[in-house]
């Protein structure tokens, strides 16, 4: 179940990280440093979306990245990871809801955007590893044991 939970959440994260920088390359009026590379990558079709993309995907896949870092936890138990993994879009989401936006601005998207692109290729590159037993589960290895 352990193994289930920490796949669903890599792959959450994954797939609205990737959602989410897609979301934002179709909209050039927004985000015009994305909408550049979007367009050099042959996205440029994506603008007829616009709309779309802004108001509904880019919430959707920061919301499916909040719950997807969250989900995390309950693997890795490692709290400095959760918290970057949680931070990037909270702060994507701050900047698109009109309540929230006195003092955000594109680049705090953009900033969100990041960090949520830097944490992405951080579990890509060292995934988590559980750091602490459960009670009622197999004790965590010891360094001794791990070696």
């Amino acid at each position: 179940m352990d193994k289930l939970i920490a796949g669903l959440a890599r792959l959450g994260d994954k797939s609205a990280t990737l959602g989410a920088i897609v979301s934002t390359m179709g909209c050039a009026s927004c985000f015009p440093a994305l909408a550049s590379l979007g367009a050099a990558l042959g996205l440029g079709f994506l603008a007829q979306w616009e709309g779309l993309f802004i108001n509904t995907l880019l919430p959707a896949f920061a919301w499916l990245a909040l719950a997807a870092n969250a989900l995390g936890w309950f693997g890795h138990r490692q709290a400095g990871r959760t918290l970057a993994g949680l931070l990037g879009p909270a702060i994507v989401l701050l900047s698109l809801y009109p309540w929230f936006q006195y003092g955000w601005s594109t680049w705090t998207l953009y900033g969100g955007l990041a960090l949520m692109l830097a944490v992405a290729i951080w579990d890509l590159l060292a995934p988590a590893q559980r750091r602490c037993a459960l009670p009622g589960r197999d004790e965590a290895p010891t360094r001794a044991a791990r070696s």
